[in-house]
């Protein structure tokens, strides 16, 4: 294999020792970790799941590189931090790339570049989309080994800023932006993301939630006939078509619920209480809990209502929330079920910020949501991994950017002969131990 030449230069000298330096090291990686997401990727299939789902529509004679393995690099380079297409133009040339798409490091042929990918995400049409976000619920899905007697799913949007006029992007008076809102579902409990869904920069109304809840639950059911459903979010989600929908399909619900002055004037008792108590003993904060039955102008019934009563310093601070549940008090129904929804919002932080999945700078919507399921997928990877390291150790409830820094930024010296490939990794690695044993854990289980 070929190298530019490119003369040497300095650093300066050390304890009187002159420093030089070359790129003449040879075939060396910063990212042998990427193995790691390798075995990671086989033992899920991901990549090939997806790939089905898209029809391969180029002509079969010039065709070197496959959906599939399209699929693979894109999803590696997102979770080892190359968010961007383009950064597979230097990519497609790396020996540990390389090898963990299956390609050997120095005679395999080079991995596919920034427009070919750039093809690959702007290909699937509408139908191809929505099969492809189908198939992260079924990834969710299988990640149970039986069907659980309840899961509680967690919905929420979140802003996401454009820097142009893309497709559905609007702008927000409340973020001061240009922006998208895509809808994340999470199963909170096992960090599992179970759908992301691109859609336009203003508040969900309720005909547009319920449609959301009806088409994730049918997924779920024709797999899950009998597992209860509880689903989570804020008050955006409180909508009368949304509620009204899932106390018709046997689907609880807590939701956030903005205050009025009806709803307020039924827990008035309580919050006096709350004000006398704080003003008598001068603690800095004095926490209620009350519940009622309220009907809102647009409900057409009363439904279980908590408030949450916080006297401090600053006030009085009263919060609602509205649920179908008939059992729980009020204290455990807001601070032990509601507000666990918090977690959910780390999950978007993952993978908003740390696996850049608002990255959505193309034209075309389809072409975002296809790039919301690669990062998705990238997010599952990274899950896998993280999921693989034993519970005593710190990395097994670590970020992912942690992750990436200690387990997958890892340098190599790639060695291909005529019989194997061996990856020299640093001799100095702090997490050698681990490593070591996280390629057996990841190994594919026996169908």
């Amino acid at each position: 294999m070929t190298h530019d030449t490119i003369p040497p230069f300095a650093f300066p000298a050390v304890r009187g020792r002159k420093i030089t330096a070359d790129f003449d090291g040879g075939r060396l990686t910063s990212d042998g970790g990427v193995m790691l997401l390798a075995m990671a990727e086989r033992r899920l299939g991901i990549a090939a799941r997806l790939a089905r789902l898209v029809p391969d529509r180029r002509d079969p004679a010039r065709v070197t590189h496959t959906l599939a393995d399209m699929i693979r690099a894109r999803i590696f380079a997102i979770a080892m931090g190359y968010e961007d297409a383009d950064d597979l133009d230097h990519l497609r040339r790396d020996p540990a790339f390389k090898l963990a798409c299956g390609r050997l490091p120095d005679s395999g042929d080079d991995l596919c570049s920034q427009p070919t990918l750039s093809r690959l995400e702007n290909a699937p049409r509408l139908r191809d989309v929505i099969r492809l976000t189908y198939a992260l619920v079924d990834a969710w899905i299988d990640s149970y080994a039986k069907p659980p007697r309840s899961v509680t799913l967690d919905i929420d949007d979140t802003c996401d800023v454009v820097h142009g006029h893309q497709q559905l992007s609007l702008f927000n008076a409340h973020y001061d932006e240009r922006c998208f809102l895509p809808i994340h579902v999470y199963d909170t409990d096992r960090s599992r993301p179970v759908a992301v869904v691109l859609r336009p920069g203003k508040t969900p109304s309720g005909v547009e939630v319920r449609g959301h809840l009806r088409r994730l639950v049918r997924r779920i059911r024709t797999r899950w006939p009998t597992t209860r459903i509880l689903f989570r979010g804020d008050s955006h989600y409180a909508r009368p078509e949304a509620m009204e929908w899932c106390e018709a399909n046997g689907i609880d619900y807590v939701f956030g619920l903005a205050g009025s002055k009806p709803l307020s004037a039924k827990v008035e008792a309580a919050a006096d209480v709350v004000r006398t108590e704080h003003a008598i003993t001068g603690k800095a904060v004095v926490r209620g809990y009350a519940e009622t039955r309220h009907k809102a102008r647009s409900w057409t019934h009363e439904r279980r209502a908590v408030a949450r009563i916080e006297a401090t310093t600053l006030g009085l601070d009263i919060r609602f929330i509205v649920t179908s549940l008939r059992f729980g008090t009020a204290e455990w129904l807001y601070d032990s079920l509601y507000c666990a929804r918090g977690q959910a919002e780390n999950l978007i932080k993952l993978h908003k910020t740390q696996l850049a999945s608002d990255r959505t700078s193309c034209r075309s919507a389809l072409a975002n949501q296809m790039r919301l399921v690669l990062h998705t997928a990238a997010y599952w990877l990274m899950l896998t991994v993280r999921d693989a390291i034993p519970r005593p150790r710190d990395l097994a409830t670590a970020e992912f950017a942690t992750l990436r820094l200690r387990l997958l930024k890892i340098a190599a010296r790639v060695i291909e002969t005529a019989s194997r490939v061996r990856l020299a990794f640093a001799a100095a690695c702090p997490e050698a131990e681990l490593f070591r044993s996280l390629p057996s854990a990841l190994w594919p289980s026996a169908p």
